[in-house]
């Protein structure tokens, strides 16, 4: 079993920042974290995609606005905003400065915003809406939209709407590199390997306790425990299902998370674009021997879209009208997922053998996100199993929805173009707030169900590995935080 151990744990002892392994040669609160994140960048860490993210969990970028734990939108580089328009929010920014030294302006944050409309592929969280910015005086910014948008402030806390200097947009993408305003200022990024950040001392806020971070990208799960075990790191973002068994329990943290994984069936061409197709793989799939046997129990059987992260979710659902499955016998599926999660493979075989079940013949198609994403949204696949945050981008439902199922949609894996989806969606979205949005985001979840471009298998709990000795990693139902100022090492 050691030998086994330290096989395992040997490709990522030779990566860089963790060689070396076992225990830190500092042990004090200004030491620097080790961190391994499970996704490889897909852009640079370009923080027009989904690289954001990571930095945002790195403590390295942010947005004008944070939310709370209720979705809120709460003071980050602006201290506060109001409506002064139907269209128009305006802004007041906290002094600041960016990592290159230079002052966060209120032309600097227009110049940003305005870059971030720009962005190709567009951003998620700006589907089905357009926005500029003007500098409305030194410390002021003024966003408009197209359409009337009561959320711009927690769409303001998207990672992907993160504020950089005029320095980071040189080239022909957006460079983080000493250009954003967290308490950690990006140093390094060496490729798909991992990137180092250094405590930056001209926060606006308190200061970071770690004195930088080294950071590993470990796709595959099973070289991420063994780090953790073998304190060759620090934090771990993810531990796949498989391994926390295993693992000293004081190390593992579990959260829950507004992440379900969802069969997404391609409607545009293929055997699903066929209803009673989709229909017929909606029956044949059964998600409670994932739950009990992939999961062993961290997980909970999918009800819909929106699992218990949204309590309100379970009280307004609508149970959607369902077509009757159709003869399914010789038709092929090409059904794809990605590694950075662990359990997901194993999730493809369990479905996989449920479809052949019904029929289907089936052909597995598994590769590392950052290779299987441009494919899956272009729809090569029949089928993409997807493990998805349904607020990641702003908070709110709706940008979810809008973005993975309208016809705009920006993240539409599953191809679907339905004119009553799309109506549903805009209808949630003029919705006011409170139950009234809250109903109308469930109606459009039953319009969404009723086409079977989705079948939501389970709703997820990530679970974070955290060595002893670490204090204030942040949990997120979210995921967009991770490491922070009051993160260290005692």
């Amino acid at each position: 079993m050691r030998r086994l151990s330290l096989l395992l744990a040997a490709p990522f002892l030779l990566t860089g920042c963790f060689a070396g392994g076992a225990e830190p040669a500092a042990a004090t609160g200004d030491a620097r974290l080790r961190v391994a994140l499970a996704f490889l960048p897909t852009r640079g860490m370009s923080p027009h995609s989904d690289d954001a993210v990571r930095l945002s969990q790195l403590g390295v970028i942010e947005g004008l606005t944070r939310l709370d734990e209720d979705g809120a939108a709460r003071p980050a580089l602006a201290t506060e905003w109001r409506r002064t328009a139907d269209r128009t929010w305006t802004f007041t920014l906290r002094p600041a400065t960016f990592h290159d030294g230079t002052a966060v302006t209120a032309a600097a944050v227009a110049d940003a915003l305005r870059r971030a409309n720009a962005a190709t592929p567009r951003l998620r969280v700006l589907t089905g809406l357009a926005l500029t910015a003007t500098a409305t005086g030194p410390d002021t910014v003024a966003v408009s939209t197209d359409v009337a948008d009561t959320l711009l402030p927690q769409r303001m806390s998207s990672p992907t709407l993160g504020i950089l200097a005029p320095s980071a947009y040189a080239g022909s993408q957006p460079d983080p590199i000493r250009a954003a305003t967290g308490p950690f200022v990006l140093t390094e990024v060496r490729g798909a390997q991992g990137v180092a950040a250094d405590r930056f001392d001209g926060y606006w806020g308190e200061p970071a306790r770690a004195a930088g971070l080294d950071v590993e990208f470990v796709s595959d799960g099973t070289t991420r425990a063994n780090a953790l075990r073998t304190r060759a790191v620090d934090v771990v973002d993810t531990i796949p299902i498989a391994q926390a068994a295993v693992l000293d329990r004081a190390t593992l943290h579990e959260v829950p998370t507004m992440r379900t994984v969802n069969l997404l069936l391609n409607t545009a061409k293929g055997t699903f674009a066929e209803p009673a197709a989709r229909a017929a793989a909606r029956v044949a799939v059964r998600p409670r021997p994932i739950v009990e046997g992939v999961y062993e129990g961290r997980a909970d059987t999918a009800q819909g879209l929106f699992g218990p992260a949204l309590p309100w979710a379970a009280r307004q659902r609508v149970t959607p009208e369902r077509r009757a499955p159709g003869a399914v016998a010789g038709r092929t599926v090409v059904l794809a997922t990605y590694t950075n999660r662990p359990e997901l493979p194993e999730i493809a075989t369990v479905v996989q053998r449920q479809l052949e079940e019904a029929g289907f013949a089936v052909r597995q198609e598994v590769r590392e996100y950052s290779r299987l994403e441009a494919d899956a949204l272009a729809g090569t696949f029949d089928a993409v199993i997807l493990s998805r945050s349904a607020a990641l981008d702003t908070g709110d439902p709706v940008s979810y929805l809008a973005s993975d199922f309208t016809c705009a949609g920006s993240y539409n894996i599953a191809q679907l173009c339905d004119p009553a989806v799309d109506r549903a969606v805009s209808e949630a979205g003029a919705a006011g707030n409170g139950a009234t949005r809250q109903t109308a985001i469930m109606r459009a979840e039953a319009a969404i169900i009723a086409t079977d471009a989705a079948v939501p298998l389970l709703h997820e709990r990530v679970v974070q590995g955290v060595a002893s000795g670490v204090t204030g990693v942040l949990p997120d139902a979210r995921e967009r935080t991770l490491v922070g100022a009051g993160t260290y090492r005692s």
